[in-house]
């Protein structure tokens, strides 16, 4: 047990995914059923009536359902008792008999879930519910539609921006969709857009669309009903014959179905769907233990004043509201006003546009509740942080699913905790939606700064998530990926957090046995972990991607020197690393490891592994070596795909490993037409991030044929070819000097030395030509600095750089191979003894330097691919084979040979072994460009002839043995009947025709009557006659069939086989030349300069070399060449410019070409379309705006006039004529407007809450245009409240006292002194003690107080019974002694603010008066020690805070510290 418990912890996420198998998929079908249904019955509920009484109709419960439908116990007799129907009484909580899936009956055959839960159900059971047992993921977001419960029209583009808009929401952030679940109305609506979605999106996810319906109200709900569930139930939608009731809507996926135990009440799932969302709202994001929790928006389309109610309620409790104007009713009303001045928004508006788009229902709104909703809809114009209006004319909105994210983030901008807090939270939320656009156009803005370290857990967030657009987004925004991969614990977490795959499962298995090979005795380890395996480290995923590499790649990850690692690599991989000729100790160095680190490569090298295009792109082009990385990943990819077992997957990387060739193609085609001689350089450099191998190398080893078979590639083998020879010497002359090489002095062979000169001569003439003209010697005093001229080639060298080229050694190798086979067949034919004669002796000293020469290219290894790769190289190669063949056929024919007995076998053997030498002979024609690529075409044709041959042996067996049976009667010798039954018919084949299958051509004497004669064939069977008793017509008409299917079917078909095989293989025979030549070119590279038999003397010095003086091997720069740092970086920043230019034509060919084309059209057509439509449907609002514009304009003309005349009449001028008319009310006194514009500010807003705090009491609303006393309001009709709880009371005489005060701040609402102590002011006093944290005088840091009752902080304070005195409450908090020191203190302090107190207690005739004390106190002063102490020991009751913005105080208290923080001059 507590070694699988060790095993988990060792492999975390990876080990489960990769190793065990889930536990669901194990499950069957009806095990899971039993399981929903035992969880079920015991968690959720139903409720039914336990009590009939008789209402309405004699057969109906007060409760609403028949009679019929009660329990037995139910039905009491009338005279038993006298008790009546209680709803809290008589409904109880039994097991939920509805549940399970629920399929609905027409096309498609959707299937959702469902179940009937009581009203009182925890959320927490609902979420389980739906998380645990109906296995949906946790969402990213809850978007909550409300709106008309009535059907209700929708405009065409409306209804189709909608659509659009919430699916794409739902689907890019994976949200959750919960309405009423209903076929009406805005559900109706919401049930037709996921529909369209799904008929359009088969093969995407599903959306999730959960309906939070009524029990009671369900049309056909009998059919959900069965106690141990329905799997599935068949619902019907009847829509005709529903009536007062309502049918679930089809296009849902999931139904709650909230019973209260009556039937046909609406609204009762309203409070149970509240809790739910706020449950939800509650959960972290992505199931975190920290950050920003579940977002919720609720979207409004048309709706009544239950709709006004849900936004307002919604708001309150702090979730984002968007409305969506043009969908009718309530929605519109408040999409009118919503951008007006708050002075504006007045009752008699909201009458005009009520009786605008509510109609008829209009005539039936009392004036009290116009007022009741003008004060709502105020409310929630005031909160417009939480409001989003989408209007379908504006262009900057977009599609609904922008206004709704846009109303997220800036819902989560107005928390009290600004800063770069409030701009993390919101791009949380962004990338948790991988919504891209959103974080550009709302995020990533001038007003958020942002630092690269802020950003890096949104970049580790984006890579786990595969979110390669954030990804591009964050890099462009200030996140530099060497900070983020500095430490290597972040890449170790990024390996943690692969996704499952190949690479996966291999790191899996290689951490699970080096953990076991550490549990072996001899244990070394640096530091104890208990209870742990082994995790994974940077040592195992280089022992892999090195695996994948191949052995001549050195450790990407050099190990760690902070810890041990014992034998963590295969065997391979040790041997290879013990024999780098760099050593292992030079890898230990902390420098070395750091100028290997590069990040875009690490970044790359996780996202190939996991093959994912996307993120590897990206990194790619952040590589420093990016031609390396493109080939490195073709290599790894194809090593993976080799070893996965999972064909598609595959498949997949294979087209990756392609797609990156292409890419190494690209990069090095601009380098090789830029500067050849550059390009050069990066095929053989050796690249220290990449294992210290080379791009060549990897591209070979990767079988990247079409990189090799690239001009700049086989221009750099050519060099190589030709060694210090021009290439452009032709061959004929080349030969002439390897005869007579003096003629190398006279200029007749061109060196590459020669060539350098040449040019340097002629830039110098070029040089001095124009400084004759200008006249400036500049240019020459420049280039003579820092270069270093080159000297002609000596006499010496000359002659040996032309017999140390390789193409020199491939001719006289040929010419060595001619005269070896030549003698050979001297010896043969001619001079073959039984005593070994000199010329035969010669060739036996001959094929054992070829013996020799095999072996050293068997051993001779620079690359250092060790033994094993290179031995299976080598037999890999079809030449090296016939090597091997023919060196072992002359060995056991000289052994035969020089036996008497074996004498002639052994000439035999060799005979034939002169047939493969001669085959071998074939190699000399791999270096022609001509012949070449027919050799390749040769060898592709012998396999489809060997496959072809078992095909053609079937006719040629069929008909032989026929044949043969019919005309011999019981052959025993083995040799004449394989002769009859095969030879034969084959050589029918070309021409010869048996003549014993006709009468004709029949002859006796050349035949043996009874099979004596060995010489002869067996005679057929023969008539008394003498002649022959098979049936002529017979054979004659087998003989005719066989030819016309073996000559002409089988032969023309082989023909056709050979011309499809040069067809295909035709175009690609010249690539794999050029791929193959490279083997040849390196092979004679590496080949001692004599030729064969006189290159044993080469053997001899190399095995004295190496075995005798122990010297290491010369190592050629042709192939592989380090260049110095400085040249390495030039070189690495010039193929990144080259890489700049290839990505730049790349997506210019991309823009260019016809399908891009066809797409931007296709968008701009929609554009202008779209537009056209917007046009036409707001051409009328246009000009309604504009008269509204106008109006606003004559309404401030108006205010003006008055303004004047009111001034005039202040000055003592009467009017001398009647008033003019103005544009108010009879209700409105010309003040109202003016009035209520000067409380816009926000100014007594909280003493007019509509919900009195901790109590149940609701004030009488009081709309903007209402609060002031001087403006009339007859309809104003507040409650009285005088809370017993609030400390004090009043005598008998307070109901009288009522009316003596008046609130300054003007209605509230509510009489009476409500929560306060006594009526008028009630002043309060917070005491804000501030002090220096440190000597320097840098931070200010005030006093504040823990508030345990309402886990909030505040400042100190309390009622204020005397101006000289601090509160008594204080003591309390302070303690007795502290309080009088702080006391006698209140001289010295400063009076910040003193006044009235806009607090949610005021009533009409009570309210709050503030005075707030700064005493600032001195570091070093004996108060501030007992201050201290008592911090110290209050444990948390009492802290020092930073005076700063993301104080957490209420809003009254945090202006209190703002004033207080200009006081001191700190910013706030």
């Amino acid at each position: 047990m507590e070694e699988d418990v060790v095993k988990s912890r060792l492999f975390h996420s990876l080990a489960i995914s990769a190793v065990r198998p889930s536990k669901h998929l194990s499950a069957s079908a009806s095990f899971q059923r039993c399981a929903i249904t035992s969880w079920t019955r015991e968690n959720l509920h139903k409720r039914e009536c336990c009590f009939f009484e008789k209402g309405v109709r004699e057969d109906v419960c007060r409760c609403g359902y028949l009679k019929t439908d009660h329990v037995d116990e139910a039905i009491k007799p009338e005279d038993s008792t006298g008790e009546y129907w209680d709803k809290h009484k008589h409904v109880r909580e039994v097991p939920t008999d509805a549940f399970g899936d629920i399929s609905f009956g027409d096309l498609g055959q959707k299937t959702g879930k469902y179940a009937r839960v009581s009203t009182d159900t925890s959320p927490e059971i609902l979420y389980e519910l739906l998380t645990e047992q109906w296995k949906l993921s946790p969402p990213n977001l809850l978007i909550s539609v409300t709106g008309g419960a009535k059907n209700f029209f929708l405009k065409a583009r409306l209804k189709t921006m909608f659509n659009r808009g919430l699916i794409k929401v739902a689907q890019t952030t994976g949200a959750w969709i919960i309405t009423g679940g209903t076929h009406t109305g805005v559900m109706k609506h919401v049930g037709q857009a996921v529909r369209d979605h799904a008929l359009s999106n088969s093969m995407q996810g599903q959306i999730v669309a959960i309906g939070v319906a009524t029990w009671g109200i369900i049309h056909n709900r009998d059919a959900l009903v069965h106690s141990e569930g329905c799997f599935p139930a068949h619902y019907e939608t009847d829509i005709k014959g529903q009536g007062r009731l309502s049918c679930l809507d089809n296009n849902h996926t999931h139904f709650l179905l909230v019973d209260d135990g009556t039937q046909g009440h609406y609204g009762v799932e309203i409070e149970l769907r509240s809790r739910l969302e706020k449950c939800i709202s509650g959960k972290r994001l992505g199931n975190k233990e920290s950050g920003a929790t579940i977002p919720v928006v609720c979207v409004v389309l048309d709706g009544g004043p239950g709709t006004l109610n849900t936004i307002y309620n919604a708001m309150l409790n702090g979730t984002p509201c968007v409305i969506l104007e043009g969908s009718g009713r309530i929605a519109d009303v408040i999409a009118q006003v919503a951008g007006l001045p708050l002075a504006r928004v007045t009752i008699t508006l909201i009458h005009q546009l009520m009786k605008k788009f509510f109609g008829q229902e209009y005539e039936n709104f009392p004036h009290l509740k116009i007022i009741e909703w003008t004060k709502k809809i105020q409310d929630i114009i005031r909160m417009s942080h939480w409001l989003t209006i989408f209007r379908i004319s504006e262009d900057d909105h977009g599609d609904v699913d922008v206004a709704i994210l846009q109303a997220l983030l800036k819902a989560s901008r107005t928390s009290e905790t600004l800063g770069i807090e409030s701009w993390k939270r919101q791009l949380e939320l962004a990338i948790a939606w991988n919504r891209v656009d959103i974080a550009e156009t709302e995020i990533f803005t001038e007003e958020s700064q942002w630092k690269s370290s802020d950003l890096h857990w949104a970049m580790f967030s984006a890579l786990v998530g595969n979110k390669p657009q954030f990804v591009s987004l964050l890099l462009e925004n200030g996140v530099s990926l060497r900070d983020f991969l500095q430490d290597e614990d972040t890449l170790c977490e990024l390996y943690k957090q692969l996704p499952s795959g190949i690479f996966l499962r291999k790191l899996a298995k290689r951490v699970h046995s080096s953990r076991r090979r550490r549990r072996k005795p001899l244990r070394i380890r640096p530091r104890a972990r208990t209870g742990q395996g082994e995790p994974i480290s940077m040592t195992h995923v280089s022992d892999e991607v090195r695996h994948l590499l191949g052995s001549f790649t050195q450790a990407l990850y050099p190990p760690s020197s902070m810890s041990y690692h014992f034998d963590v690599s295969t065997e391979v991989t040790s041997v290879s690393l013990s024999k780098s000729p760099t050593g292992s100790q030079s890898l230990l160095r902390a420098d070395d490891a750091d100028a290997q680190r590069d990040p875009g490569r690490d970044l790359f090298l996780w996202a190939v592994v996991q093959n994912n295009k996307q993120l590897a792109e990206i990194a790619w082009e952040l590589c420093r070596d990016c031609m390396s990385a493109a080939l490195a990943a073709s290599k790894i990819l194809k090593t993976m795909a080799e070893e996965g077992s999972d064909a598609d997957e595959a498949e997949a990387m294979r087209e990756l490993a392609n797609h990156y060739e292409k890419h190494a193609i690209g990069v090095f085609s601009e380098c090789h037409n830029s500067d050849g001689e550059r390009a050069r350089k990066l095929l053989v450099r050796v690249s220290p991030v990449w294992g210290r191998t080379t791009c060549l190398r990897l591209a070979l080893e990767a079988d990247d044929k079409s990189f090799v078979a690239q001009s700049g590639v086989q221009a750099l083998l050519t060099q190589i070819w030709c060694g210090e020879l021009s290439v452009d010497n032709p061959v004929w002359r080349v030969l002439i000097c390897m005869v007579f090489f003096p003629l190398i002095y006279t200029g007749f062979l061109v060196f590459r030395r020669d060539e350098v000169l040449h040019r340097e001569a002629e830039k110098k003439e070029e040089i001095k030509t124009v400084e004759k003209v200008t006249g400036s010697t500049l240019r020459t005093n420049s280039r003579s600095l820092g270069v270093k001229r080159l000297k002609p080639l000596s006499s010496w060298y000359r002659l040996v750089h032309l017999y140390s080229s390789p193409q020199v050694k491939f001719y006289w190798n040929i010419v060595s191979y001619f005269a070896f086979l030549f003698l050979f067949a001297v010896v043969l034919m001619i001079d073959f003894q039984a005593t070994p004669s000199a010329g035969e002796l010669l060739l036996y000293i001959w094929l054992l330097s070829l013996v020799c020469e095999e072996v050293r290219q068997l051993f001779y290894d620079p690359d250092g691919f060790g033994f094993h790769k290179k031995a299976r190289m080598y037999i890999n190669e079809l030449w090296n084979i016939l090597d091997v063949l023919s060196i072992l056929l002359f060995i056991i024919g000289l052994a035969f040979r020089l036996t008497t007995e074996l004498f002639y076998a052994g000439k035999i053997l060799l005979c034939i072994d002169f047939v493969v030498f001669c085959l071998r002979f074939m190699a000399i024609f791999t270096i022609s460009r001509t012949l070449g690529p027919k050799i390749i075409i040769v060898r592709r044709m012998m396999t489809d002839m060997f496959f072809f041959m078992f095909l053609l042996s079937i006719w040629v067996v069929a008909y032989g043995v026929a044949k043969q049976g019919i005309l011999i009667h019981n052959d025993n010798r083995l040799d004449w009947i394989v002769r009859g039954a095969v030879y034969e018919p084959y050589l029918t084949i070309f021409g010869n025709f048996p003549t014993n299958i006709d009468y004709a051509a029949f002859d006796l004497d050349s035949c043996s009557m009874n099979g004596t004669d060995p010489l002869k064939p067996k005679c057929p069977v023969l008539n008394e006659n003498q002649t022959p008793a098979f049936p002529e017509w017979l054979t004659i008409t087998m003989l005719c069939v066989y030819l016309l299917f073996a000559n002409i079917l089988l032969l023309n078909l082989l023909i056709a086989i050979f011309n499809f095989t040069f067809q295909t293989v035709q175009d690609n025979t010249d690539r794999i030349w050029m791929f193959q030549r490279y083997e040849l070119i390196k092979e004679y590279h590496s080949r001692p300069t004599a030729p064969p038999p006189f290159i044993i003397f080469s053997h001899f010095y190399l095995f004295i070399r190496s075995m005798v003086l122990c010297r290491p091997p010369v190592m050629s720069k042709e192939f592989k060449s380090e260049l110095p740092q400085m040249e390495e970086e030039e070189l690495l920043s010039w193929e990144a410019l080259m890489k700049d230019r290839y990505l730049l034509s790349t997506q210019q060919e991309q823009s260019q070409s016809m399908e891009r084309r066809i797409l931007d059209t296709s968008q701009k057509v929609t554009t202008i379309t779209d537009r056209l439509e917007r046009e036409e449907e707001t051409g009328s609002a246009a000009v309604m705006h504009r008269m509204a514009r106008l109006e606003e304009q004559v309404v401030q003309s108006a205010k003006a006039l008055q303004w004047i005349m009111d001034s005039l009449k202040s000055q003592g001028f009467a009017a001398t004529e009647a008033q003019p008319l103005t544009l108010t009310t009879a209700d409105e006194s010309p003040d109202t407007l003016r009035n209520a514009s000067e409380k816009e500010d926000g100014f007594h807003v909280n003493a007019r809450q509509l919900h009195y705090p901790n109590s149940k009491l609701t004030r009488f609303p009081v709309p903007e245009e209402k609060v002031p006393w001087e403006v009339s309001f007859s309809s104003y009709m507040p409650v009285y409240y005088a809370s017993e709880d609030s400390g004090d009371h009043m005598d008998g005489s307070e109901s009288e006292a009522v009316g003596n005060y008046r609130n300054p701040g003007g209605r509230t609402g509510i009489r009476g002194r409500g929560a306060l102590s006594h009526l008028g002011p009630n002043r309060n006093a917070d005491l804000v003690l501030t002090r220096m944290r440190d000597s320097e005088n840098t931070v200010l840091e005030y006093l504040v107080v823990w508030d345990e009752r309402h886990g909030t902080l505040a400042l100190p304070g309390g009622p204020l019974e005397s101006p000289d005195h601090l509160p008594v409450a204080l003591k309390k908090s302070m303690g007795k002694l502290l309080y009088e020191k702080i006391n006698a203190k209140v001289s010295e302090g400063t009076k910040v603010l003193e006044g009235y107190v806009d607090d949610c207690r005021n009533t009409d005739d009570a309210w709050v008066e503030i005075t707030v004390l700064n005493i600032h106190l001195d570091r070093t002063s004996q108060l501030m020690v007992d201050i201290n102490s008592m911090v110290a020991s209050s444990r948390g009751a009492l802290q020092w805070r930073e005076v700063s913005g993301k104080t957490r105080l209420s809003s009254n208290q945090r202006d209190s510290l703002r004033q207080v923080a200009e006081l001191h001059n700190r910013k706030f």
